[in-house]
């Protein structure tokens, strides 16, 4: 009779490893790990190499269309965290100003910084 309750006992026991054993638990480095990313970061100035302040810059992600934006700074200067990608960057412009040098596309990856991404603008009146 006690080989008769212990059976239930031992099917249960071997129940439980085999479910422990069997859990995926956490993957790390998998397909989920987060998107680290990187800085791209920049100067805004005018012809004659004068900071423009207050300049909203955008980084738009060329194949998912994520937005990410900063201010430029009194000198001009801009920076801005983003995730791993590919980046077409814009400055905003006021009535009369043209882009004269574009940083062009930029590629991040991880824990990538992405300095020298000038703008120069034309027709940009200081002051106001």
């Amino acid at each position: 009779m006690k080989h008769i309750l212990a059976a239930p006992r031992v099917l249960l026991a071997l129940a439980a490893v085999l479910t422990v054993a069997c859990h995926p638990g956490p993957v790390v480095g998998g397909p989920d790990q987060p998107n680290v990313g990187g800085t791209i970061a920049g100067i805004v100035s005018n012809e004659a190499k004068a900071p423009v302040p207050n300049r909203k810059v955008t980084a738009i992600d060329v194949k998912t269309g994520a937005k990410f934006e900063a201010t430029t700074g009194p000198n001009g200067g801009y920076t801005i965290k983003v995730a791993q990608g590919t980046y077409r960057l814009d400055v905003e412009l006021n009535p009369g100003e043209t882009i004269v040098k574009h940083p062009g596309e930029t590629k991040i990856d991880r824990s990538d910084l992405d300095p020298q991404r000038h703008f120069v603008l034309s027709g940009v009146k200081i002051g106001r």
